[in-house]
């Protein structure tokens, strides 16, 4: 009875979903504000950026974007799968994961409009028009395997 009354009872909680959804929302957190968040500044501030440059700052921040996306994806999805086993016996770790992965993507969503900004098309088609990368919002995207 031990062993299936203990096999049961780690079905029933989900500390290592709630852990596991802590770190990649963390993860994902420090990655966008240290790799995405100073190259937007780079960009932004222009005067900082020789015009020769600019192009390629833009291209590395779409590949960085990209990166963020397939990050994004993979930490929703963790959510997901922490959401489908529910809280278990420990609510308090359930809910600072959820609060963690909320504020990961408030954090994600901030960086996605100033992306969105840089690598939109303008209507004008100016000198600094490039191709427009966020077609649908990032909670939307899937992680290629």
């Amino acid at each position: 009875m031990s062993e299936d009354h203990e096999h049961s009872h780690d079905s029933q909680t989900s500390p290592e979903s709630d852990v596991c959804l802590l770190l990649r929302a963390h993860a994902e957190s420090r990655w966008l504000s240290q790799q995405v968040v100073p190259v937007l500044r780079e960009i932004e501030e222009r005067d900082a950026l020789p015009d020769e440059q600019l192009g390629a700052a833009l291209a590395y921040l779409e590949v960085l974007w990209i990166e963020a996306c397939a990050r994004a994806a993979e930490t929703d999805a963790t959510r997901i799968e922490l959401d489908a086993r529910g809280p278990g016996d420990d609510h308090t770790l359930y809910e600072k994961a959820c609060r963690y992965h909320a504020a990961a993507r408030r954090l994600r969503c901030l960086i996605a409009r100033r992306v969105s900004r840089l690598l939109a098309v303008p209507p004008d088609g100016s000198r600094h028009a490039h191709r427009r990368i966020i077609a649908r919002p990032i909670e939307d995207r899937r992680a290629s395997s």
